[in-house]
Protein backbone atom coordinates (compact mmCIF):
# COMPACT_ATOMS: atom_id res chain seq x y z
CA UNK A 1 0.00 0.00 0.00
CA UNK A 2 1.03 3.60 -0.38
CA UNK A 3 1.00 6.58 1.96
CA UNK A 4 1.16 10.09 0.53
CA UNK A 5 2.83 12.68 2.71
CA UNK A 6 4.07 16.21 2.25
CA UNK A 7 6.67 17.62 4.58
CA UNK A 8 8.03 21.13 4.32
CA UNK A 9 10.66 22.43 6.75
CA UNK A 10 9.22 24.18 9.81
CA UNK A 11 5.68 23.16 8.85
CA UNK A 12 3.62 20.29 10.26
CA UNK A 13 3.68 16.91 8.53
CA UNK A 14 0.29 15.85 7.25
CA UNK A 15 -0.91 12.76 5.45
CA UNK A 16 -2.97 13.77 2.47
CA UNK A 17 -4.97 10.63 1.69
CA UNK A 18 -5.74 7.24 3.25
CA UNK A 19 -3.39 4.49 2.11
CA UNK A 20 -4.47 2.51 -0.96
CA UNK A 21 -3.84 -1.12 -0.07
CA UNK A 22 -1.84 -3.37 -2.40
CA UNK A 23 -4.79 -5.47 -3.61
CA UNK A 24 -7.05 -2.46 -4.34
CA UNK A 25 -7.91 -2.78 -8.02
CA UNK A 26 -8.85 0.78 -8.88
CA UNK A 27 -5.80 1.39 -11.09
CA UNK A 28 -5.95 -1.76 -13.22
CA UNK A 29 -7.43 -0.02 -16.27
CA UNK A 30 -4.85 2.78 -16.00
CA UNK A 31 -2.00 0.26 -16.00
CA UNK A 32 -3.55 -1.69 -18.89
CA UNK A 33 -3.80 1.45 -21.02
CA UNK A 34 -0.17 2.33 -20.28
CA UNK A 35 0.92 -1.21 -21.16
CA UNK A 36 -0.77 -0.82 -24.55
CA UNK A 37 0.39 2.75 -25.16
CA UNK A 38 4.05 2.17 -24.28
CA UNK A 39 4.08 -1.27 -25.86
CA UNK A 40 4.16 -4.74 -24.37
CA UNK A 41 7.74 -5.43 -25.46
CA UNK A 42 8.98 -2.06 -24.21
CA UNK A 43 7.37 -2.47 -20.77
CA UNK A 44 8.52 -6.04 -20.27
CA UNK A 45 12.07 -5.32 -21.42
CA UNK A 46 12.43 -2.12 -19.38
CA UNK A 47 10.21 -2.78 -16.32
CA UNK A 48 9.99 -6.63 -16.39
CA UNK A 49 6.30 -6.11 -15.68
CA UNK A 50 3.14 -4.50 -16.94
CA UNK A 51 2.50 -1.17 -15.12
CA UNK A 52 -0.57 -3.02 -13.89
CA UNK A 53 -2.05 -2.11 -10.55
CA UNK A 54 1.25 -1.08 -8.99
CA UNK A 55 2.15 2.13 -7.20
CA UNK A 56 2.89 4.21 -10.29
CA UNK A 57 -0.57 3.45 -11.69
CA UNK A 58 -2.22 4.16 -8.34
CA UNK A 59 -0.45 7.51 -8.19
CA UNK A 60 -1.82 8.25 -11.65
CA UNK A 61 -5.29 7.37 -10.28
CA UNK A 62 -4.81 9.95 -7.52
CA UNK A 63 -3.73 12.50 -10.11
CA UNK A 64 -6.87 11.86 -12.20
CA UNK A 65 -9.46 11.46 -9.44
CA UNK A 66 -8.05 13.49 -6.54
CA UNK A 67 -6.28 16.44 -8.22
CA UNK A 68 -6.50 18.55 -5.07
CA UNK A 69 -4.60 15.85 -3.17
CA UNK A 70 -2.07 15.35 -5.94
CA UNK A 71 -1.37 19.09 -6.09
CA UNK A 72 -0.28 19.09 -2.44
CA UNK A 73 2.12 16.13 -2.63
CA UNK A 74 5.70 16.77 -1.64
CA UNK A 75 6.88 13.13 -1.68
CA UNK A 76 5.15 9.77 -1.94
CA UNK A 77 6.20 7.00 0.41
CA UNK A 78 5.63 3.33 0.92
CA UNK A 79 4.69 2.42 4.52
CA UNK A 80 8.26 1.43 5.34
CA UNK A 81 9.52 4.69 3.84
CA UNK A 82 7.08 6.62 6.02
CA UNK A 83 8.21 4.87 9.20
CA UNK A 84 11.84 5.29 8.19
CA UNK A 85 11.21 9.00 7.67
CA UNK A 86 9.71 9.35 11.15
CA UNK A 87 12.76 7.78 12.82
CA UNK A 88 15.71 9.83 11.49
CA UNK A 89 13.66 12.69 10.03
CA UNK A 90 14.77 12.06 6.42
CA UNK A 91 12.73 10.96 3.42
CA UNK A 92 14.18 8.18 1.29
CA UNK A 93 13.26 4.88 -0.29
CA UNK A 94 15.05 1.74 -1.45
CA UNK A 95 15.93 0.48 -4.91
CA UNK A 96 13.73 -2.57 -4.42
CA UNK A 97 10.91 -0.27 -3.31
CA UNK A 98 11.19 1.70 -6.55
CA UNK A 99 11.13 -1.51 -8.57
CA UNK A 100 8.02 -2.77 -6.75
CA UNK A 101 6.20 0.41 -7.72
CA UNK A 102 7.28 0.08 -11.39
CA UNK A 103 9.46 3.14 -10.93
CA UNK A 104 12.65 1.36 -12.05
CA UNK A 105 14.02 0.92 -15.58
CA UNK A 106 16.15 -2.24 -15.60
CA UNK A 107 17.83 -1.45 -18.92
CA UNK A 108 18.74 2.14 -18.08
CA UNK A 109 19.37 1.22 -14.41
CA UNK A 110 17.64 4.36 -13.26
CA UNK A 111 14.21 5.72 -12.42
CA UNK A 112 11.67 5.01 -15.14
CA UNK A 113 11.31 8.22 -17.12
CA UNK A 114 9.04 6.94 -19.90
CA UNK A 115 6.25 5.70 -17.64
CA UNK A 116 6.38 8.82 -15.48
CA UNK A 117 6.23 10.99 -18.60
CA UNK A 118 3.30 8.96 -19.91
CA UNK A 119 1.45 9.46 -16.62
CA UNK A 120 2.45 13.13 -16.40
CA UNK A 121 4.08 12.53 -13.02
CA UNK A 122 7.13 14.51 -11.95
CA UNK A 123 10.06 12.35 -10.79
CA UNK A 124 10.57 14.96 -8.05
CA UNK A 125 7.65 13.34 -6.20
CA UNK A 126 9.73 10.23 -5.60
CA UNK A 127 12.24 10.07 -2.73
CA UNK A 128 15.89 9.42 -3.39
CA UNK A 129 16.77 5.71 -3.33
CA UNK A 130 19.37 3.93 -1.21
CA UNK A 131 20.53 0.30 -1.08
CA UNK A 132 18.28 -1.81 1.13
CA UNK A 133 20.98 -2.40 3.74
CA UNK A 134 22.30 1.17 3.89
CA UNK A 135 22.09 3.35 7.00
CA UNK A 136 19.49 6.03 6.27
CA UNK A 137 20.17 8.11 9.36
CA UNK A 138 20.11 8.04 13.15
CA UNK A 139 17.22 8.06 15.58
CA UNK A 140 16.27 11.63 16.47
CA UNK A 141 15.78 12.89 20.01
CA UNK A 142 12.07 13.34 19.32
CA UNK A 143 11.59 9.81 17.99
CA UNK A 144 13.74 8.31 20.73
CA UNK A 145 11.61 9.95 23.42
CA UNK A 146 8.40 8.72 21.77
CA UNK A 147 9.69 5.15 21.52
CA UNK A 148 11.61 4.93 24.79
CA UNK A 149 14.90 4.33 22.96
CA UNK A 150 18.27 6.02 22.84
CA UNK A 151 18.86 8.85 20.37
CA UNK A 152 21.53 8.20 17.76
CA UNK A 153 20.71 4.55 17.04
CA UNK A 154 21.49 3.94 13.34
CA UNK A 155 18.44 3.23 11.15
CA UNK A 156 19.08 0.57 8.55
CA UNK A 157 17.30 -1.87 6.22
CA UNK A 158 13.89 -1.73 4.69
CA UNK A 159 12.02 -4.06 2.37
CA UNK A 160 8.57 -5.03 1.22
CA UNK A 161 6.84 -7.83 3.08
CA UNK A 162 7.71 -10.62 0.66
CA UNK A 163 11.36 -9.73 -0.01
CA UNK A 164 11.67 -9.46 3.77
CA UNK A 165 9.99 -12.84 4.25
CA UNK A 166 12.54 -14.24 1.82
CA UNK A 167 15.35 -12.64 3.83
CA UNK A 168 13.98 -14.12 7.05
CA UNK A 169 14.26 -17.57 5.40
CA UNK A 170 17.81 -16.86 4.16
CA UNK A 171 16.57 -16.86 0.55
CA UNK A 172 19.18 -14.57 -0.98
CA UNK A 173 20.90 -16.46 -3.81
CA UNK A 174 19.80 -17.67 -7.26
CA UNK A 175 17.74 -20.85 -7.08
CA UNK A 176 16.54 -20.24 -3.52
CA UNK A 177 12.77 -19.98 -3.07
CA UNK A 178 10.51 -18.84 -0.24
CA UNK A 179 6.77 -19.14 0.31
CA UNK A 180 4.25 -17.55 2.62
CA UNK A 181 0.54 -18.06 3.19
CA UNK A 182 -0.76 -15.17 5.28
CA UNK A 183 -3.57 -12.90 4.10
CA UNK A 184 -2.24 -13.55 0.60
CA UNK A 185 -0.21 -16.50 -0.61
CA UNK A 186 3.19 -15.96 -2.18
CA UNK A 187 5.98 -17.93 -3.80
CA UNK A 188 9.13 -15.84 -4.21
CA UNK A 189 12.22 -17.07 -6.05
CA UNK A 190 15.63 -15.44 -6.53
CA UNK A 191 17.34 -15.26 -9.93
CA UNK A 192 20.52 -13.54 -11.14
CA UNK A 193 19.30 -12.39 -14.58
CA UNK A 194 16.27 -10.21 -15.32
CA UNK A 195 13.43 -12.39 -16.59
CA UNK A 196 9.74 -11.78 -17.05
CA UNK A 197 6.50 -13.56 -17.87
CA UNK A 198 5.07 -12.51 -21.23
CA UNK A 199 1.63 -12.01 -19.63
CA UNK A 200 3.00 -10.39 -16.45
CA UNK A 201 1.20 -13.00 -14.35
CA UNK A 202 4.16 -13.14 -11.98
CA UNK A 203 6.32 -10.11 -11.29
CA UNK A 204 10.06 -9.48 -11.15
CA UNK A 205 11.58 -6.89 -8.80
CA UNK A 206 15.00 -6.06 -7.40
CA UNK A 207 15.69 -8.31 -4.44
CA UNK A 208 17.07 -6.89 -1.18
CA UNK A 209 20.46 -8.49 -1.88
CA UNK A 210 20.78 -6.86 -5.33
CA UNK A 211 23.81 -4.79 -6.25
CA UNK A 212 25.67 -4.03 -9.47
CA UNK A 213 28.36 -6.64 -8.87
CA UNK A 214 25.98 -9.44 -7.86
CA UNK A 215 22.56 -8.73 -9.40
CA UNK A 216 19.67 -10.42 -7.64
CA UNK A 217 16.03 -10.33 -8.72
CA UNK A 218 12.97 -11.65 -6.93
CA UNK A 219 10.20 -13.29 -8.98
CA UNK A 220 6.95 -13.01 -7.07
CA UNK A 221 3.75 -15.01 -7.48
CA UNK A 222 0.89 -13.60 -5.42
CA UNK A 223 -2.54 -15.12 -4.74
CA UNK A 224 -4.67 -12.49 -3.02
CA UNK A 225 -7.16 -14.71 -1.22
CA UNK A 226 -5.29 -17.12 1.04
CA UNK A 227 -5.44 -16.66 4.81
CA UNK A 228 -8.22 -14.13 4.34
CA UNK A 229 -10.32 -16.85 2.70
CA UNK A 230 -9.71 -19.25 5.58
CA UNK A 231 -10.57 -16.49 8.05
CA UNK A 232 -13.79 -15.68 6.14
CA UNK A 233 -14.72 -19.35 6.16
CA UNK A 234 -14.15 -19.56 9.92
CA UNK A 235 -15.76 -16.27 10.93
CA UNK A 236 -18.59 -15.88 8.42
CA UNK A 237 -19.65 -19.19 6.91
CA UNK A 238 -18.96 -21.23 10.06
CA UNK A 239 -19.88 -18.42 12.50
CA UNK A 240 -16.75 -19.03 14.59
CA UNK A 241 -18.05 -22.41 15.74
CA UNK A 242 -14.61 -23.94 15.27
CA UNK A 243 -11.05 -22.95 16.04
CA UNK A 244 -8.53 -23.17 13.21
CA UNK A 245 -7.16 -26.33 14.84
CA UNK A 246 -10.63 -27.89 14.85
CA UNK A 247 -11.16 -26.88 11.22
CA UNK A 248 -7.89 -28.58 10.30
CA UNK A 249 -8.89 -31.76 12.13
CA UNK A 250 -12.28 -31.87 10.43
CA UNK A 251 -10.78 -31.15 7.01
CA UNK A 252 -8.39 -34.09 7.53
CA UNK A 253 -11.40 -36.43 7.82
CA UNK A 254 -12.12 -35.89 4.10
CA UNK A 255 -10.05 -37.61 1.40
CA UNK A 256 -7.72 -35.85 -1.03
CA UNK A 257 -9.74 -34.01 -3.67
CA UNK A 258 -12.58 -33.23 -1.23
CA UNK A 259 -14.80 -35.76 -3.02
CA UNK A 260 -15.24 -33.40 -5.96
CA UNK A 261 -15.84 -30.13 -4.10
CA UNK A 262 -13.79 -27.37 -5.72
CA UNK A 263 -12.95 -23.93 -4.30
CA UNK A 264 -11.52 -21.10 -6.41
CA UNK A 265 -9.88 -18.81 -3.78
CA UNK A 266 -10.03 -15.55 -5.73
CA UNK A 267 -12.32 -13.44 -3.54
CA UNK A 268 -9.91 -10.67 -2.56
CA UNK A 269 -9.87 -8.64 -5.75
CA UNK A 270 -8.30 -8.91 -9.21
CA UNK A 271 -5.57 -11.51 -9.52
CA UNK A 272 -2.31 -10.87 -11.36
CA UNK A 273 -1.86 -14.57 -12.10
CA UNK A 274 -5.26 -14.50 -13.85
CA UNK A 275 -4.19 -11.47 -15.92
CA UNK A 276 -5.97 -9.11 -13.53
CA UNK A 277 -9.36 -10.81 -13.88
CA UNK A 278 -11.66 -10.59 -10.87
CA UNK A 279 -13.69 -13.80 -10.90
CA UNK A 280 -14.49 -13.86 -7.18
CA UNK A 281 -14.21 -16.84 -4.85
CA UNK A 282 -16.35 -19.79 -5.87
CA UNK A 283 -17.43 -23.13 -4.40
CA UNK A 284 -18.31 -25.71 -7.04
CA UNK A 285 -19.81 -29.21 -7.23
CA UNK A 286 -21.67 -29.34 -3.90
CA UNK A 287 -23.96 -32.38 -3.56
CA UNK A 288 -26.49 -32.03 -0.74
CA UNK A 289 -26.72 -35.76 -0.01
CA UNK A 290 -22.96 -36.26 -0.01
CA UNK A 291 -21.07 -33.19 1.17
CA UNK A 292 -20.96 -31.24 4.41
CA UNK A 293 -18.94 -28.37 5.88
CA UNK A 294 -15.85 -30.56 6.21
CA UNK A 295 -15.60 -30.85 2.44
CA UNK A 296 -15.59 -27.06 2.10
CA UNK A 297 -12.96 -26.76 4.85
CA UNK A 298 -10.66 -29.12 2.97
CA UNK A 299 -11.46 -27.82 -0.51
CA UNK A 300 -10.66 -24.28 0.64
CA UNK A 301 -7.15 -25.27 1.70
CA UNK A 302 -6.63 -27.43 -1.37
CA UNK A 303 -7.85 -24.63 -3.63
CA UNK A 304 -5.23 -22.26 -2.21
CA UNK A 305 -2.46 -24.81 -2.80
CA UNK A 306 -3.74 -25.51 -6.31
CA UNK A 307 -3.74 -21.80 -7.13
CA UNK A 308 -0.16 -21.51 -5.85
CA UNK A 309 0.82 -24.48 -8.01
CA UNK A 310 -0.92 -22.85 -10.99
CA UNK A 311 1.29 -19.79 -10.56
CA UNK A 312 4.36 -21.88 -9.79
CA UNK A 313 4.02 -23.44 -13.23
CA UNK A 314 4.20 -19.92 -14.71
CA UNK A 315 7.47 -19.36 -12.83
CA UNK A 316 8.83 -22.68 -14.11
CA UNK A 317 7.90 -21.70 -17.68
CA UNK A 318 10.18 -18.66 -17.22
CA UNK A 319 13.07 -21.06 -16.72
CA UNK A 320 13.10 -21.22 -12.93
CA UNK A 321 13.96 -24.58 -11.40
CA UNK A 322 12.01 -24.97 -8.15
CA UNK A 323 12.91 -28.07 -6.16
CA UNK A 324 13.00 -26.85 -2.56
CA UNK A 325 10.90 -24.12 -0.94
CA UNK A 326 11.55 -22.60 2.49
CA UNK A 327 8.67 -21.49 4.71
CA UNK A 328 8.24 -20.23 8.25
CA UNK A 329 6.27 -22.15 10.83
CA UNK A 330 3.38 -19.71 10.88
CA UNK A 331 0.15 -18.71 9.13
CA UNK A 332 -1.45 -21.47 7.03
CA UNK A 333 1.70 -23.57 7.08
CA UNK A 334 0.69 -24.47 10.62
CA UNK A 335 -2.10 -26.61 9.13
CA UNK A 336 -1.13 -30.26 8.49
CA UNK A 337 -3.72 -30.44 5.69
CA UNK A 338 -2.31 -27.33 4.03
CA UNK A 339 1.31 -28.51 4.33
CA UNK A 340 0.46 -31.91 2.85
CA UNK A 341 -1.52 -30.36 0.00
CA UNK A 342 1.18 -27.79 -0.77
CA UNK A 343 4.06 -30.27 -0.80
CA UNK A 344 2.28 -32.86 -2.91
CA UNK A 345 0.46 -30.49 -5.27
CA UNK A 346 3.67 -28.61 -6.10
CA UNK A 347 5.90 -31.68 -5.98
CA UNK A 348 8.52 -29.76 -4.01
CA UNK A 349 10.51 -30.41 -0.88
CA UNK A 350 9.55 -27.91 1.83
CA UNK A 351 11.91 -26.83 4.61
CA UNK A 352 10.07 -25.39 7.62
CA UNK A 353 12.23 -22.90 9.54
CA UNK A 354 11.74 -21.39 12.98
CA UNK A 355 11.55 -17.76 11.87
CA UNK A 356 9.16 -15.02 10.82
CA UNK A 357 9.15 -11.64 9.09
CA UNK A 358 9.78 -9.64 12.27
CA UNK A 359 12.90 -11.64 13.03
CA UNK A 360 13.96 -11.24 9.41
CA UNK A 361 13.67 -7.46 9.66
CA UNK A 362 15.83 -7.50 12.78
CA UNK A 363 18.43 -9.61 10.98
CA UNK A 364 18.32 -7.20 8.04
CA UNK A 365 18.96 -4.27 10.36
CA UNK A 366 21.85 -6.16 11.92
CA UNK A 367 23.37 -6.79 8.51
CA UNK A 368 22.88 -3.15 7.49
CA UNK A 369 24.52 -1.71 10.60
CA UNK A 370 27.45 -4.13 10.50
CA UNK A 371 26.36 -5.93 13.68
CA UNK A 372 26.91 -9.24 11.88
CA UNK A 373 30.27 -9.93 10.31
CA UNK A 374 28.87 -12.35 7.74
CA UNK A 375 25.63 -13.77 6.40
CA UNK A 376 26.44 -17.10 8.06
CA UNK A 377 26.63 -15.34 11.42
CA UNK A 378 23.36 -13.48 10.79
CA UNK A 379 21.43 -16.71 10.25
CA UNK A 380 23.28 -19.01 12.63
CA UNK A 381 20.39 -19.18 15.11
CA UNK A 382 17.66 -19.91 12.53
CA UNK A 383 16.78 -23.57 13.10
CA UNK A 384 15.13 -25.95 10.70
CA UNK A 385 12.06 -27.47 12.34
CA UNK A 386 11.35 -30.16 9.76
CA UNK A 387 11.65 -31.08 6.11
CA UNK A 388 8.58 -32.27 4.18
CA UNK A 389 8.85 -34.45 1.09
CA UNK A 390 6.28 -35.39 -1.55
CA UNK A 391 4.77 -38.84 -1.05
CA UNK A 392 4.31 -40.69 -4.37
CA UNK A 393 0.79 -42.01 -3.73
CA UNK A 394 -0.46 -38.72 -2.34
CA UNK A 395 1.36 -36.79 -5.06
CA UNK A 396 -0.58 -38.73 -7.71
CA UNK A 397 -3.90 -38.13 -5.94
CA UNK A 398 -3.19 -34.40 -5.63
CA UNK A 399 -2.11 -34.25 -9.27
CA UNK A 400 -5.46 -35.70 -10.34
CA UNK A 401 -7.35 -33.34 -8.03
CA UNK A 402 -5.33 -30.37 -9.33
CA UNK A 403 -6.17 -31.18 -12.95
CA UNK A 404 -9.88 -31.23 -12.08
CA UNK A 405 -9.51 -27.92 -10.22
CA UNK A 406 -7.62 -26.37 -13.14
CA UNK A 407 -10.34 -27.50 -15.56
CA UNK A 408 -12.95 -25.65 -13.49
CA UNK A 409 -10.74 -22.53 -13.39
CA UNK A 410 -10.13 -22.59 -17.14
CA UNK A 411 -13.84 -22.95 -17.81
CA UNK A 412 -14.49 -19.88 -15.63
CA UNK A 413 -11.73 -17.87 -17.31
CA UNK A 414 -13.06 -18.74 -20.78
CA UNK A 415 -16.52 -17.59 -19.68
CA UNK A 416 -15.02 -14.33 -18.44
CA UNK A 417 -13.45 -13.83 -21.85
Amino acid sequence: MQIREWWWPQRPRRRLHPAIIWCDGRAIDIGARAFKALGRDFCLQHYLNSPGNFTASKLKWVKEHKPEVYADIHKIMLPGDYIAMKLPGKISTSLSGLSEGIFWDYQAEEMTRDLLDHYGISPDLLPGAQPNFSVSGKLTEEAAKELGLTAGIPISYRAGDQPNNALSLNVMEPGEVAANAGTSGVIYGVIDKPRYDQKSRVNTFLHVSHDNETPRYGVLLCINGTGIQNYWLKASLLSDRYSYEAMNRRAAEIPIGSEGVCVLPFGNGPERVLEHKDIGAQVRNIRFNRHDERHIMRAAQEGICFSLNYGLNVMKAMGMAVDTIRVGSDNMFQSPVFREAFVNATGTTVEVLDTNGALGAAIGAGIGTGHFQSRAEAFRNIDKITTLYPEPEKEQAYSEAYEKWKSVLQQELSTEG
